[in-house]
């Protein structure tokens, strides 16, 4: 039976793991902390749970008086402005922890229902290779103890961790990294977020609907500077008009404690007051002392693994996916790479990563959307290709929603007229990227998007809107 053993229980991880125990193999998963890694426990899930909770705020407030809401309360008439729905942090983060807890057990059990084996403890591949090309794994419980593993192969998937600035230190209280606000029990009334960008936009946005008064700190022009320029710019209106402090071009130097407040310095001299700070200022690869480079597995100079489109990396029998290997910092796709690398390495057909398939979603609010070629893409000339944006304001459906602020962009080829990309700024903006995904997954042309029926009235007829006009030939310019 083919031996194969795993360190990390990420997406990444776990994924492979049902993967190869269908496909016959003997599994094991080496595991630090949970299976579902960063993604279940500390990030993703929890992070999307408080988002879901700050959506509701959201919406309650920016639209409850236009949809024709009353709201009874006892709000003296003097201070009838005063915000009439709260949020108690230490139940929603109760809340958190639970729902992380439970998905992490929930994916444990399918991973030992599948039949692999789940190891507490911290994994390190020996440097030497067997004659018949099996590898050792070496784990370290928490007692100290250590049990070897023979591998005939090995997928690292061991995450990533928040990048620390050596002057702005997390204490777990004050200053704070996105692992540790879900210990907050009461909500921060001035939070000071540094990073402007997936991480920091959805705490910032989350944040201040939940309740805080919150400044944003961007070293760059503009926030969530990797996304697309349009959207990022629909997304910055919004958190201002909603009284966010965003501060472009202003790099954090340092944060520290002044008695029950944290004082963050920036690089031109100013300083920032505020009740806590968020510290969202990137992430380090999980690589460090588990003998890879030994092994004759190659690190990028950031630390990362590098790999190929089917997850190999350089030392032979040795695969990784997810954070680990700095390609995209996200579920699926650490998914997907786990996948593909233990399919390859069972022999079962097997397509490359293809990352230009890959949708990705910003949580605030509104969502972002994307997949496919972007913006800078068409602008810097590294793919022709005629782009229409349709604003949603000209949606029925948004219209009865009270929806104001978004957007739908589709990209595609002149001749051919073959979708590659698009974005979508609006509520749910996750539910909505799937079919402009399918479109580029398949190949779809603007002309079948058009012409397939849509629900009216519904958001996603502005996706059909747009494959119209794209469809009429018409340029942005000409719209």
């Amino acid at each position: 039976m083919t031996r194969i053993v795993i360190i990390g229980g990420g997406p990444g991880g776990y994924e492979a793991a049902l993967v190869a125990a269908q496909l016959g193999a003997d599994v094991t998963v080496v595991d630090s902390d949970g299976l579902g890694g960063a993604s279940v426990l500390t990030d993703c899930v929890p992070s999307k749970t408080l988002i879901a909770t700050a959506e509701v705020m959201t919406t309650f407030d920016s639209s409850y008086e236009e949809l024709g809401i009353i709201v009874a309360d006892d709000t003296p008439p003097m201070e009838q402005a005063a915000r009439v729905v709260g949020v108690d942090l230490g139940k929603v983060n109760r809340r958190v922890k639970r729902l992380a807890l439970a998905q992490s057990h929930d994916i444990t059990a399918s991973v030992t229902r599948a039949g692999a084996r789940v190891m507490r403890g911290r994994g390190r591949i020996e440097p030497a290779q067997a004659p018949d090309g099996s590898r050792t794994v070496t784990v370290q419980a928490a007692d100290g103890t250590e049990e070897t593993l023979a591998a005939d192969a090995v997928l690292i998937a061991t995450g990533a961790h928040p990048r620390e600035i050596p002057d702005a230190l997390p204490d777990g209280e004050r200053i704070l990294n996105w692992t540790q606000v879900y210990d907050l029990d009461e909500l921060p009334a001035e939070l000071i977020v540094v990073g402007s960008g997936v991480t920091g936009a959805e705490f910032a946005g989350a944040y201040q609907a939940l309740g805080s008064k919150v400044t944003l700190v961007s070293s760059r022009d503009r926030v969530l500077p990797g996304e697309d320029p349009d959207a990022a710019a629909v997304l910055e209106d919004v958190f201002r008009r909603r009284g966010m402090n965003v501060m472009a071009r202003s790099r954090a130097q340092s944060a520290k404690r002044v008695g029950d407040r944290v004082e963050v310095t920036l690089a031109d001299g100013r300083v920032i007051s505020g009740t806590h700070c968020l510290m969202a200022v990137g992430s380090i690869p999980n690589t460090a002392r588990m003998g890879l480079e030994e092994a004759g597995v190659r690190l990028k100079e950031s630390g990362h693994i590098w790999t190929d489109k089917v997850s190999r990396t350089s030392a032979p029998g040795v695969y990784a996916a997810g954070d680990c290997t700095g390609i995209f910092a996200l579920a699926s796709v650490a998914a997907m790479q786990g996948r593909i690398a233990m399919y390859h390495f069972l022999g079962e057909p097997v397509a490359p990563l293809n990352l230009k398939a890959v949708s990705a979603n910003v949580f605030t609010d509104p969502e972002i959307a994307t997949v496919g070629y972007t913006q800078a893409d068409v602008d810097s000339g590294k793919i022709d290709a005629r782009v229409v944006k349709l604003p949603l304001l000209r949606n029925a459906r948004a219209k009865m929603q009270g929806i104001r602020d978004g957007f739908v962009k589709l990209f595609c080829r002149p001749g051919t007229g073959i979708v590659v990309g698009g974005v979508v700024v609006s509520p749910r903006a996750s539910e909505l990227i799937h079919p402009i995904s399918v479109a580029v997954d398949n190949n779809l042309t603007v002309a079948q998007i058009a012409n397939t029926f849509t629900v009216y009235p519904s958001l996603s007829g502005s996706i059909a809107e747009v494959a119209r006009q794209l469809q009429t030939r018409k340029t942005q310019n000409e719209l």
